[in-house]
């Protein structure tokens, strides 16, 4: 187990509080999140991923019961038949309000996982064990759960607050580069919408922020979710912030965009890299809108093409295309679509209604044909 002065603890707070447990070999943590009480554990993970599983069931206490809850990969995880198919075994195993469930995996595991706990027996505690950078800085904090549609991404979900995250940064070791990369974009995010200081370490070392073992990831991953742990204690149900913030809703800096790219590729394109794409858009929509300056608009593009995410959007769909996908996103109110746009450095704000002019100059910008 990790030395407790290696181990960073980033406190959740609101109405269910909970700490965010960053470092190196703390997996021996999982006792002490999970509480008193458990007499069995589901473990939800990802099927590729038997030998992660492994080192997480080795943690827990030998007299717990475990059932091991194996997910397809990725996005297919997320469909009624997987949560039906969890809830028939947990009943199954007898499971009830005193167990709990833990994911391991990434962001569509802990998506997954998370939303059959809060739906069997109407909520059960759940502990996240992230292995994929994505999942660490943004799905496994907030309580955000759900799964897809033909209609759309995380169209079906429930807000469901874990008693504990998990995020042994020796599990980044395991992950293959592209996932690394595509990860980064959701850090990139937090430095743009929020923390500055996270663009500035990205642009001093951008190899050192791709570095599993050095201390520059370690600060990045700490940095992003202290800037998740804020928004989602003053806004959990993303109602709405106070004076022109917008809340919870800042964290879906770029995913307008970036989530229909991502249906339209039926889920090849990372996440992270729709998100890259996604957060070039807005920025190009907030400088011809005339909020955003020039400078910081070209930031976007500079900042992630140093780490290797997408920046232009070669198979992307017609625009007629993609704004069909983005009227279905969450965030639209009727037929108004809104965007999360910036005025300058950490300083958001919604743009609701653009001018479909704008939209349509912002999107041929991202297709590198305007």
């Amino acid at each position: 187990m990790a030395d407790a002065s290696q181990v960073r603890r980033l406190h959740v707070a609101g109405a269910a509080p909970y700490d965010v447990v960053v470092g190196h070999d703390v997996l021996g943590e999982l006792p002490a999140l999970l509480g008193e009480g458990v007499c069995r554990v589901a473990v939800a993970h990802a099927a590729e991923l038997p030998d992660l599983a492994q080192r997480v069931l080795d943690a827990l206490p030998a007299d717990v019961e475990v059932l091991r809850l194996p997910l397809p990969d990725g996005e297919a995880a997320k469909t009624a038949a997987v949560a039906v198919d969890a809830w028939e075994r947990l009943g199954a195993a007898g499971f009830t309000r005193s167990d709990a469930v833990v994911t391991v995996g990434g962001g569509a595991t802990t998506d997954m996982g998370g939303f059959v706990a809060a739906t069997w027996l109407r909520g059960v505690r759940v502990v996240h064990v992230p292995t994929t950078l994505l999942a660490m800085v943004d799905a496994a904090v907030g309580g955000k759960t759900g799964m897809n549609t033909d209609a759309g991404k995380n169209l079906v979900g429930s807000f469901h607050e874990p008693t504990g995250v998990l995020c042994d940064l020796d599990l980044l070791a395991t992950l293959p580069r592209p996932e690394l990369v595509a990860g980064l974009a959701e850090v990139v995010k937090c430095g743009f919408v929020a923390d500055p200081e996270i663009l500035r370490l990205v642009e001093a070392g951008p190899e050192a922020a791709l570095d599993p073992a050095g201390s520059v990831l370690r600060e990045l991953v700490e940095r992003a979710v202290a800037v998740k742990a804020e928004v989602v204690a003053g806004d959990l149900r993303e109602t709405g912030g106070t004076g022109g913030h917008p809340g919870r809703e800042v964290l879906n800096y770029g995913h307008t965009m970036g989530h229909a790219l991502e249906r339209h590729s039926d889920y090849r394109l990372r996440h992270g890299e729709a998100v890259a794409l996604g957060m070039v858009y807005v920025a190009e929509l907030a400088r011809r809108a005339g909020l955003l300056d020039d400078e910081t608009a070209a930031r976007h593009r500079s900042v992630l093409e140093l780490v290797g995410l997408p920046v232009t959007a070669t198979d992307a769909p017609t625009y007629d295309e993609a704004l069909a996908l983005m009227r279905v996103d969450k965030k639209s109110r009727g037929t108004t679509l809104r965007f999360v746009v910036l005025e300058g450095l950490a300083t958001p704000r919604v743009l609701a209604g653009p001018d479909d002019a704008l939209l349509r100059a912002a999107y041929d910008h991202l297709r590198g044909s305007g």
